[in-house]
């Protein structure tokens, strides 16, 4: 405190200098957040590029399954004719001669799609 001549007291007051840095703080952290988020939008578990992939990968795995499901139909079709009430006796002659390897003299036996052995 300052005492002036005419018996009053003047505060003194000192002015800081304010640092650039107590302006930018807010901007620097929301910034921060953002580009935190932002990073997590596209990079993360469940973010834009990896939804891509299980789109992708969804895509892949639903034309396997039906696949998958023609195939258990046709092997089913095959099966229902080998249950006892619905038995075709050409199936059966056919799928034992196959699994047997065995031929009549008189027949002639085509092989499509397998490989033929030759013994020397």
């Amino acid at each position: 405190m300052v005492v002036s001549g005419e018996g009053t007291v003047d505060m003194i007051t000192r002015q800081h200098r304010q640092s650039p840095l107590r302006r930018l703080w807010m901007p620097l952290l929301t910034a921060a957040f953002l580009g935190y988020f932002g990073f997590h939008t596209f990079n993360g578990s469940y973010g834009k590029w990896a939804l891509d992939r299980m789109k992708v990968q969804a895509a892949a795995l639903e034309s396997q399954l039906a696949d998958l499901k023609r195939e258990r139909e046709e092997l089913a079709k095959r099966v229902s004719f080998l249950r006892p009430e619905s038995l075709d006796a050409d199936l059966v002659d056919v799928e034992a001669r196959t699994q047997l390897n065995v031929i009549r003299p008189d027949e002639i036996v085509v092989s499509l799609g397998a490989t033929q052995q030759v013994e020397q």
